[in-house]
């Protein structure tokens, strides 16, 4: 009896852990949404977009996009920001006025530790990022701003506060040459990447001091490489693949906390067809599929990405897509010197399964230039 007593005991230990880590831990999703920075545009479409890819973007989905870049691009203004589901219900209380200002302190520990008291399992999710650049056909020059900070409080026994923080910057350089009239193109983009990172969790009592032990930080050559080849028929068939950190460089200049996770290479391959269908009107259809290697150890339906894209005159934009499980969608405005975009896109939080756990995010992007 005694012994059957243990055993039940160790088995709801079990259950209780396998129940505890059911969520993965605070991380970026790196398996479907590898870019430094992310496209609005493209998060619509599912992240399926290393096809459809033609310009400045081009620089981290697919350098051969650079080839279908159509005119000379000088954005000084190239902003996108988004919050989660579960942080919109957080900053969302009282006067709309306070939202940017509760919105900038999403960036602050403490002050975001103060504002999830009230909303325990909520996960608050903000990332903003800056490109500006000077992209013509064939090569792109800027320079990447990207930060993601995500934390939460959870409702369990342990009522934990964890956040985890990304900062990404550094100089861009992309080249692309176009064969066969442009059927074929190959590209390669290079970014000096500066990260630093911070992944630490808070028992209830505990103060939410962060020191420089706590954050790691290292700096990185991270080159992409990309082709794309485009069959000049009916349809436009055409198919891509994109190598990330292809020459499989490490992190050095480890600061006090030590080197960030190194950087997995990975490889991406799409499909996509663009009938025509109207004098002004194109219809884009993708399917990509990410980390074809395999490295982040990810289900394959999760790694799985497609998308659509309506396109009227190129000026008015419809999109729709699938990417780790959960549908997205966007609508775009764009003229000579000014972009807009608004997307929604979900992420699973889950550990091994699938579509077990939606974070819903929401995307604003503008960018303003010559």
């Amino acid at each position: 009896m005694k012994y059957m007593f243990f055993r039940s005991q160790a088995l709801a230990l079990c259950l209780l852990l396998a129940s505890g880590n059911a969520l993965a831990k605070l991380d970026f999703e790196d398996h479907a949404f590898p870019e430094f920075v992310t496209s609005a545009r493209a998060l619509a479409m599912g992240n399926a977009y290393i096809n459809k890819v033609d310009d400045s973007w081009s620089a981290f989905y697919n350098p051969a996009g650079l080839g279908s870049v159509r005119k000379f691009q000088l954005h000084l203004l190239n902003a996108h920001a988004e919050a989660s589901n579960g942080l919109i219900d957080v900053i969302g209380d009282g006067p709309a006025s306070k939202v940017p200002g509760k919105y900038t302190d999403t960036f602050d520990p403490n002050k975001l530790r103060k504002s999830l008291v009230d909303h325990e399992g909520k996960l608050a999710h903000a990332r903003v990022n800056a490109f500006p650049n000077i992209t013509l056909r064939g090569l792109t020059l800027g320079y990447l701003y990207s930060q993601q900070n995500r934390a939460i409080i959870n409702d369990d026994t342990a009522n934990k506060f964890e956040i985890a923080e990304r900062k990404d910057q550094g100089p861009v350089f992309a080249l692309n040459a176009s064969l066969f009239g442009g059927v074929f193109k190959v590209g390669a983009s290079a970014v000096y990447l500066t990260r630093t990172q911070l992944n630490k969790s808070f028992a209830p009592t505990d103060n939410v001091d962060i020191n420089s032990d706590d954050r790691k930080s290292g700096k990185s050559l991270q080159v992409t490489g990309g082709v794309r080849l485009t069959f000049p028929v009916a349809l436009l068939p055409t198919m891509s693949a994109v190598i990330r950190n292809a020459t499989n460089n490490d992190f050095e200049a480890a600061s006090q906390g030590g080197l960030p996770d190194a950087i997995k290479q990975t490889v991406d391959v799409g499909f996509s067809i663009t009938p025509q269908i109207g004098q002004i009107t194109r219809l884009h259809i993708e399917a990509n599929l990410k980390d074809v290697n395999n490295n982040y150890d990810t289900d394959i339906k999760r790694r799985i990405a497609g998308g659509i894209e309506l396109d009227f005159n190129r000026r008015i934009f419809i999109r729709g897509g699938y990417g780790d499980g959960w549908g997205s969608g966007g609508i775009g405005v764009r003229s000579r010197v000014f972009i807009m975009d608004l997307t929604t896109y979900a992420v699973d939080r889950s550990l091994e399964g699938f579509r077990e756990e939606e974070d819903r995010r929401f995307v604003f992007s503008i960018s303003s230039g010559i």
